[in-house]
């Protein structure tokens, strides 16, 4: 009996030690349990915390290249301007009094140019007169005969050799004679003008002793209306010149009879009076 009861308490007080370290292990367990998801929880803080820092470091290095750049940028505009200045301030101690003098003769320049425009302005006037003279003077003729113009300020008289020679020949006809003597009226009127006669051919080769080319032609045209200006009408010999063009200024083409018509033509040119004009550009 003894023996029985002792077997019966040493297997209730093993049943006891046991139950009371599997409560300890499972205690200790959980213990366990809490610390490793305090510590992941701390490691996964300081990680993000890393990350942040190294993103907020490139960020920051990304800063510094940045403004180190823009630093460099910085100082080389202030050399470039530095040279600037260098020069601009030799051009202004060099140039300095010549600049102020410029300054100050600008109103006596405005003077000059307003003078200029003035009789710019008067010369276009006399050249229409000039030309509503000429056009009222010769009457309604035919504008393949006779054109009258003013370009660039110049006043030209255009005459077909249809009208003043015989083809292939110089001397003027008595029609053109006519023309010539109302051209010549209106001429007479202005004494202080002077002209030039231009004889004008077409491309065709010309070859009749004692001329031997265009150029003789164009120039025996050209002084033939000279004489009849002079000898038969009066004008001032020292106000004309002969001049021959030859075959190198045409007006249209020489590849047609209608076009080689046109370019056969004696020109007066009125020319303009330089000396009146250089006469204002002097320093007064």
């Amino acid at each position: 009996m003894k023996s029985a009861a002792m077997r019966v308490a040493i297997f209730s007080l093993f049943l006891f030690t046991s139950c009371i370290s599997n409560k300890k292990f499972e205690q200790a367990q959980n213990a366990a349990r809490l610390v490793r998801d305090s510590l992941m929880s701390v490691n996964s803080t300081l990680q993000s915390s890393l990350n942040t820092c190294k993103d907020s470091t490139t960020a920051k290095d990304k800063m510094i290249s940045n403004l180190q750049t823009q630093n460099a940028l910085l100082k080389e505009n202030n050399t470039q301007a530095l040279t600037q200045l260098q020069n601009l301030s030799v051009i202004t101690s060099t140039q300095a009094e010549s600049i102020k003098k410029s300054m100050e003769n600008i109103g006596v320049k405005d003077m000059y140019i307003m003078d200029l425009q003035r009789e710019m302005a008067k010369k276009d006037s006399l050249n229409m007169a000039l030309v509503m003279n000429l056009k009222g003077a010769i009457g309604n003729m035919a504008d393949e005969d006779i054109n009258i113009k003013v370009d660039k300020g110049v006043v030209f008289i255009d005459i077909s050799d249809k009208l003043l020679f015989k083809s292939g020949s110089y001397d003027i006809t008595q029609r053109a004679k006519e023309v010539l003597g109302k051209v010549a009226t209106v001429l007479k009127n202005q004494p202080d003008l002077e002209f030039m006669v231009e004889g004008h051919t077409d491309s065709i080769p010309y070859k009749r002793p004692p001329l031997l080319d265009n150029w003789d032609l164009s120039v025996k045209r050209a002084t033939a209306v000279v004489r009849v200006l002079q000898n038969e009408y009066g004008l001032s010999p020292y106000h004309i010149t002969a001049a021959g063009r030859s075959e190198y200024q045409p007006v249209a083409t020489n590849a047609t009879a209608e076009g080689r018509a046109l370019n056969r033509r004696t020109r007066i040119v009125i020319l303009p009076q330089l000396d009146q004009f250089f006469k204002l550009l002097e320093t007064k």
